[in-house]
Parts: structure tokens; sequence; C-alpha cells
């Protein structure tokens, strides 16, 4: 019996190791036949090369933000992959890490350029811009502020090592021989701006939409011609086979039938065009002289009705410069510009005490957010409050009517907004409750106080780094 036994037990041995090699052979044969997109979704991971920047990823008041870092998060959301994300600080680097094979996506503001194409596959365009030659705004004075290229002989021009700004300079350098380059592989194309702001060089290159965003923290700044036509930006993709650039064109497609797509270009970009040079000068002078007296009421408001501080403080210079005191033609007053009734609803007994005021514009503005449906998400609630603040509850309700008759959206701001501005004509606004408003303002002050609160958060952030 017993030698009977053993036999079976080696039997069933041998049966078991032929089964497992089997499966095992099977295993290895299904994982070839695996896409790299098949591969990422078993490993439930996408793993991005990203540059901090700007226009691309960054630590704002409430957390990650950026306009690549959200499309990127909504991607792998969408696809049930975690984010995990390599902060790197120049396009060198990232190109660098790119060509040894980190990373799923390459996500660094790049354009897509002759060069660049020999050595990576890029995914869809998801962006246009334009590369600006940017000088100090004092060479103007002084005479010798660029105005094409051959203004350029003779200055320090600086761009950063690998870039696209320094393949253009190189092939435009074979036309204007007497132009100087010099490539840094240290700096971003922020802290090469920041450079020429400081005049420790004369000028750089920059994208279009780089230099808009850099313009509001650096005002002396100016772009003084384009070195290019209008060129597109994509993201570097991985991958022995297409399968994540196939996956990411059909998934940014639908980003833009959806509307997905302008919503964040308009919540990132859309205000920048209201820069002007000596009201941002001003601005950046009273965060000096006037800020540092009110920001603890802000931090203190912000804590206890949960607004963003830097978003309360914006408000406040929208509506008062920050002045304690003021006083408009309506009566409304102090650093919130409360009318006499609206600071008696919240408690405000005094609106010249700068802390009362605060606190009570601080209130309305959470109140305002409540009494907006939960079908509004994410940052267009704050959106929607700020505009009620200064155009009123009955208009924002009638600009949300009108949306839905016009096929818009009546929970986003970007729909909103474009809405907004027909409450002054009369063939929309006799058909509405509230009837005539002067809708083009509330969609400027928004616009405004997101201007200031990116300066404001620049700056801050700044301070804390030299801390």
């Amino acid at each position: 019996m017993n030698k009977i036994l053993k036999i079976t037990l080696i039997a069933l041995s041998f049966f078991l190791l032929g089964w497992l090699a089997k499966e095992y052979t099977f295993s290895l044969k299904k994982m070839d036949r695996l896409t790299y997109l098949d591969k990422m979704k078993e490993n439930k991971r996408l793993d991005v090369l990203i540059l901090n920047s700007p226009t691309v990823y960054y630590m704002g008041p409430e957390g990650e933000m950026g306009f690549e870092y959200e499309l990127l998060a909504l991607y792998a959301k969408d696809r049930g992959l975690e984010l995990n994300i390599r902060v790197v600080n120049t396009i060198d680097e990232a190109l660098t890490l790119s060509k040894q094979g980190v990373g799923d996506i390459t996500a660094a503001g790049l354009s897509i350029t002759p060069e660049r194409k020999n050595d990576f596959t890029f995914g869809p365009k998801y962006f246009l811009v334009q590369e600006q030659m940017i000088c100090h705004r004092d060479m103007k004075n002084k005479k010798i502020f660029p105005k094409d290229m051959e203004d350029l002989s003779g200055l320090n021009i600086v761009v950063g090592k690998n870039t696209s700004y320094a393949e253009t300079l190189e092939s435009l350098q074979k036309l204007y021989p007497d132009m100087k380059i010099s490539y840094d592989e240290n700096r971003s194309t922020q802290s090469l701006l920041e450079m020429v702001w400081k005049k420790k060089i004369d000028c750089t290159v920059a994208d279009s939409n780089i230099f808009s965003i850099n313009q509001r923290y650096y005002p002396e700044l100016s772009m003084a011609f384009s070195l290019s036509e209008r060129k597109h930006l994509a993201w570097i993709v991985q991958g022995e086979d297409s399968s994540l650039k196939d996956d990411l064109y059909e998934w940014i497609n639908r980003c833009e039938q959806t509307g997905k797509m302008a919503e964040l270009r308009d919540f990132y970009y859309s205000y920048l065009n209201i820069f002007d040079y000596y009201d941002t000068k001003v601005f950046h002078k009273r965060m000096e002289t006037r800020l540092p007296k009110y920001e603890k009421y802000f931090k203190k408001a912000s804590e206890k009705y949960d607004i963003a501080w830097i978003l309360l403080a914006a408000q406040s210079y929208q509506e008062s410069h920050w002045n304690a005191k003021a006083k408009s033609h309506t009566g409304v007053r102090g650093m919130m510009m409360l009318t006499r009734k609206t600071a008696a609803s919240l408690g405000v007994k005094n609106r010249l005490n700068p802390k009362e005021s605060i606190f009570g514009g601080a209130k309305y503005i959470s109140e305002l957010e409540k009494r907006f449906g939960d079908e509004i998400k994410g940052s267009n609630r704050i959106m929607f409050a700020l505009a009620a603040y200064n155009v009123g509850m009955g208009h924002m309700h009638d600009a949300q009517t009108l949306a839905r008759r016009l096929n818009k959206d009546p929970y986003l701001w970007k729909d909103i907004k474009t809405v907004l501005p027909l409450l002054s004509q009369k063939k929309y606004y006799k058909q509405l409750k509230y009837g005539y408003a002067r809708g083009s303002e509330p969609v400027r002050y928004v616009s405004a106080i997101q201007h200031y609160a990116d300066i404001i958060y620049k700056k801050t952030s700044v301070k804390k780094v030299l801390k």
C-alpha cells in the first residue's frame, strides 16, 4: 500500500508540475499579447514626469494645480489609474529622463519640433502657442529695446538648454550671425524671465501662454516680437506600441466635445487678457504697504468660513483696494464694500472696522455659495458666489434661466459668463424675472479677482521659500 501511495504521489507531483509549467507559459504568452495600455491598467497606475511651472503643475492655495496636471488627473481618474507624478524643474531634465524611458507620459509644456519628433513619440495636441522674445521695459528708455531680429545684436540673450527656443534661435542664427545666445541647463523659462525682470540678462524667449502668466508677477516684462508661427503643445508618450497614444487621442477628443477642455482653458487662461501694466504695478506696491496690515484677518476669516484667504484678499482689493475707509457713490463702505442693509444682516456693526468688514464679507460669500444648488461643482461654486456678490442672486438665477433657453450649461461658469452680458440687452432681460442688469460687470469682477489672487499666491509662496 505504501509503495502504491508513493507512486501515486510522484505521478500527481509530475502532473502538477506539468500543469504549472503550462500555466506559466500561458501567462507569459498572455503578457506578450498585452498592449502597453493594458499593462498600465493591470498595474492600475499612470506614471507622469511633470514640469514645475505655472502653466503645467504647481502647488496652489488648496493643493496641486495646473492646466496640464488637471487634464492628466482627469484622464487617470477616467481610466481607473492612480496618478503618480515625478516633478522636474527644467525642460532639459524632463527630456533627459524621457529618453531614459522614465514615466508613461511627460508633461512639460512641450511644443512639437522636427528635432523632438525624431527622438520622441508625441500624443495629441492640446494647446496652441507662439514663441516670443521677452525683454525689460526699461530698455525702451535706453533706446535699446529690440523691435526685430537685427536689433538683437549685442544683447545678452539666454534660453534654456534643449528647449524649442534654443532650436528656433539656432536656426535664426544662420541668418543673423551677430546674435549671441547663451544656454542655461539649470534654469527654467520662469526663472529666466525673473532674471530679465531683475536686469541680470537682457532678454529670453518664452511661449505666449507662459509669458502671459508671468507678466502678472513681473509687470516690467514686455514682449518685443514673435519669433515663430503658432506651435502646438503635446505630451511625450512611452510604449512599444501606440495603445497609450491612441487612447489619449480618443480621450482628448471627448474632452473637447464635452466642453471639459474649454472649461479648463477658461479657468486657467481666460482672465489673463485683463492685464494692465500700471494697475498691476500699483497692486504689487500695495501688497507690500497695505496687505500686511490685514492679512491676519483674511486668514482668520478663511479658517472660519472655509474660503481661501488669498481669494478673500483678492476680492477685498477689487472692492476697496484694501482701503478700510473706502466709500462709493452708492453708499457701500469698507474693506468689503458692504451696503448698510447687508452689513446689518451679517451682524456687522461698523463697516469701517476692517476686521468686521472682512469677516462680514467672508460670511456673505459663504451664504451665497450655500444658496446655489448642488449641481454646481468644484471651482464653479466660488465663481458663482463672487458674481452674485457683485450683481445679486436674482440676476444670477436669471442668467441660469437664460442659459437653459440658449442650450448652455447653467451650472458651469464658462457658460454663465457668456450669458451674463446678455442681461443688458432688452430682447433678453424683458423675458426674465429680475430684468435689466449690467451683466458684463460680474464677469470682469470675477476675472479681476482671479488675476489678483494669482499674483498674491505667487508672491506669498516666494516669501515662504525665502524664509
